[in-house]
């Protein structure tokens, strides 16, 4: 059975199989979540989660909640995932059919992880082997076009992260990769048309489900065994036949994600830094603009521009501002950068942004669609109303995984999120530990994570308390 193949790769995994690049790049990438994650505290949808979790606390505290106070495993999974989530400013895997976000898989192993109280060798190796699974599936199994999100292949991937922190035998990771696939299978409307707060929220969905089921694994209950190949099965049912040798698997994949320059969708990272850059170069203004022509590949394009997946000139949220090229290149363009205070509501509303971006017109390019995913190419036209046009075409982006963005870049953005909930001694002591991270314990961790400031609800003595 297939699951038993992947339960046996994820029991086997040993730290020691990590190259020194991958160890580098995991904590380059916890480093990076940990700043989305604290910089969406105050997000409305994450402090709605955080408010149903005080509302119905119940069962033993055992897992910290970034901002303090703890809850259930399977619930700081759902909420700290929430916080890496929602600002869609963490990383991603680019495969030729799907798209996927690794780190979303963080807020359940350090939930988990702080359970069994492992150390940071451990953190690393289980943040591994879930970065492996999803993306390998996503190479392998893409189910975007079959109308299915890609955190249907984030089930298994959780499942399988969260059963290695938890310490569970090969037949208890089995059983927990199998619940959670067959009952994780969620639907691509997530992210097409009207977009809601579900778009940030469906993978801390999926950690919590995969979370969940690890533990009703660690205490006995069996899943389906053909979860994979079976009758009605993910492959019967949805990838269709597929096949990857998890006998021979590495644990390196973490080294092709790539990081979010601008808080953006990533598909749209190099449109933003082509459009700052034609910008800088010509100095021209909003004002003068008639047209923006934008050539990209055809994923772009369906996603973000305006194809399969719906109107992106209607733009009324967060959720349909960060999905929006016309919007996040219009943004790029009016304010020089695309951060979070670029989806704040008056931002959104203000008018020279809307009418901005209904002169942006997205068309595909089959050369570039042909590039893609090993490279991210665009060609920006910008038309003035004098006659004059200025041109530029990119093949990637600080970040993208041919321009690697190094340990003091993903610093100095870690900084940028989380000072307005930190203070600097917090903010230190978070950046070394987890540089540091092999010789420290996931309590060490998350025990300075509680001390994260939710500014809106925090009394002055308790403020004090924290940075303490």
């Amino acid at each position: 059975m297939v699951v038993h193949d992947l339960a046996t790769f994820v029991k086997n995994a040993d730290y020691e199989d990590l190259s020194e690049q991958a160890v580098k790049q995991l904590k380059i990438r916890l480093l990076d979540s940990l700043g989305t994650a604290i910089g969406a505290i105050e997000g409305p949808p994450v402090q709605a989660i955080r408010s149903m979790i005080d509302d119905y606390l119940g069962g033993t505290q055992l897992s910290t909640l970034i901002g303090g106070g703890k809850t259930t495993p399977e619930r700081a999974a759902l909420y700290n995932s929430a916080l890496v989530r929602y600002l869609d400013f963490n990383d991603s895997y680019l495969a030729k059919g799907e798209t996927c976000h690794p780190s979303d898989n963080i807020g359940s192993i350090l939930a988990a992880g702080e359970n069994t109280d492992i150390i940071g060798k451990e953190f690393l190796t289980s943040l591994a082997i879930a970065y492996q699974i999803q993306c390998r599936l996503s190479d392998e199994a893409p189910v975007r076009d079959k109308g299915f999100d890609h955190t249907t292949q984030g089930s298994y991937a959780v499942a399988a992260g969260v059963s290695r922190a938890l310490g569970l035998d090969e037949e208890q990771t089995a059983n927990a990769i199998a619940i959670a696939g067959t009952a994780l299978n969620a639907l691509r409307v997530t992210r097409t048309g009207a977009l809601s707060n579900w778009k940030g929220l469906a993978y801390p969905h999926t950690a919590f489900g995969g979370t969940h089921a690890a533990l009703m694994a660690k205490h006995g209950i069996t899943g389906p065994p053909a979860v994979f190949e079976g009758n009605k099965g993910f492959m019967d049912s949805i990838a269709g036949k597929f096949s990857i040798d998890w006998q021979n698997e590495d644990l390196e994949r973490v080294t092709n994600t790539i990081i979010k320059k601008y808080n953006a969708e990533i598909h749209s990272q190099s449109s933003i830094e082509g459009m700052i850059e034609l910008k800088k170069q010509h100095c021209f203004t909003a004002e003068e603009v008639m047209k923006i022509d934008i050539e990209i590949f055809d994923v772009a394009y369906h996603i973000i521009g305006g194809g399969e997946e719906g109107d992106k000139t209607v733009v009324r949220t967060k959720e349909e501002a960060d999905h929006s090229l016309q919007y996040m290149v219009s943004a790029a363009l009016l304010d020089g950068q695309v951060l979070p205070e670029q989806y704040r509501p008056n931002r959104i509303e203000a008018a020279d942004i809307q009418s901005l971006l209904q002169k942006v017109e997205v068309t595909p390019r089959q050369e570039y669609s042909d590039r893609f995913p090993d490279e991210m190419p665009v060609k920006i036209t910008v038309h003035l109303m004098n006659g004059q046009k200025h041109e530029i075409e990119k093949q990637d982006y600080e970040g993208f995984h041919t321009r690697p963005m190094n340990w003091d870049t993903v610093t100095q953005k870690f900084i940028g999120l989380a000072e307005p909930y930190t203070s600097q001694k917090l903010r230190e002591r978070i950046v070394n530990t987890v540089q540091d991270l092999e010789n420290h314990s996931i309590r060490e961790l998350t025990n300075l994570l509680q001390k994260v400031e939710l500014v809106s609800h925090v009394s002055t003595n308790q403020k004090e308390e924290l940075k303490r």
